[in-house]
């Protein structure tokens, strides 16, 4: 990796090579159900600083409530450089992803002080179009990443068709998921933000198709127990953190889990352990 990007780096991993990763970002994407938690944009921000995770996902919109807190020690800013409308729950005529300034894509990055930008590879059944928008956008923004040097997290993405719950699903099949991880490190990815896959013991694959870093994305709010056994078993297999939204920010003191999700992922403990911590902090 380039020295100048290494710089922003090491804001966003820990001494250990490891990051959490809080993602506060949904709201970009118009989808109501996403807001549970996040009606009160700076107390959800002031509520993770003082949980400290490593790292804060938003947009540019929100990134003012972070960078103008004091101080030195708060998470970095991992800044959303895109929007569209693959998760509401109907079909639309016209499905899109573009980037949020088409004109400059990591200005606002730039002038907030991020220390990595991320956006989507979508792969959606039958949406060639919205593939080719993402690739576009990754090329756009991976010249404007090496120009000035800043980290770009590729986020491959595939989902079922929405014919089902409504609203476009995970797919956690990983025929699909290990050729797309694959598709964005050679697109130019410094981080990989990847799905979990159905069968955690084939997470291997998609470490080593990525051949950077990869940090497990999340998804919706589900049973604690069931969440820290599996991000565990994610871990064991070669993933370097974890991007949770939801199942952080839905949570009535999010310091709690941030405490026993730092514990999985920096010190290795097992999940047993992490539910002592999250009941300890709860006690």
């Amino acid at each position: 990796m380039r020295d100048s990007h290494k710089v922003r780096l090491n804001r966003l991993f820990n001494t250990s090579g490891k990051c959490l990763d809080v993602a506060i970002d949904h709201g970009v994407f118009n989808e109501y159900s996403f807001l549970d938690g996040l009606e009160n944009v700076e107390k959800v921000v002031h509520q993770l600083v003082d949980a400290g995770p490593d790292a804060i996902q938003m947009n540019y919109g929100q990134s003012d409530v972070l960078q103008t807190i004091p101080g030195k020690q708060k998470p970095a800013l991992v800044m959303r450089t895109d929007t569209g409308n693959p998760y509401n729950p109907q079909t639309h005529r016209f499905m899109f992803n573009i980037l949020q300034n088409s004109d400059e894509p990591i200005l606002e990055a730039l002038r907030m002080d991020a220390a990595c930008v991320v956006v989507n590879l979508l792969l959606l059944p039958d949406e060639p179009e919205l593939h080719r928008q993402t690739i576009t956008n990754i090329s756009r923004l991976r010249g404007a990443c090496d120009k000035y040097g800043m980290p770009l997290m590729i986020e491959p993405l595939v989902m079922q068709g929405n014919s089902g719950r409504g609203g476009y699903m995970v797919d956690g099949d990983k025929t699909k998921i290990v050729p797309l991880v694959r598709q964005a490190r050679e697109l130019g990815a410094d981080i990989i933000k990847a799905d979990p896959t159905d069968h955690a013991e084939d997470y291997h694959e998609v470490i080593e198709a990525a051949r950077c870093p990869v940090l497990v994305r999340g998804g919706g709010k589900a049973d604690l127990r069931e969440v820290f056994e599996r991000s565990h078993a994610f871990l064991q297999q070669g993933a370097v953190g974890l991007v949770y939204g939801r199942n952080i920010y839905q949570h009535p003191n999010p310091k709690q889990i941030v405490k026993a999700f730092m514990a999985l992922i920096h010190d290795d403990v097992t999940p047993d352990e992490a539910w002592a911590i999250y009941e300890g902090a709860s006690a």
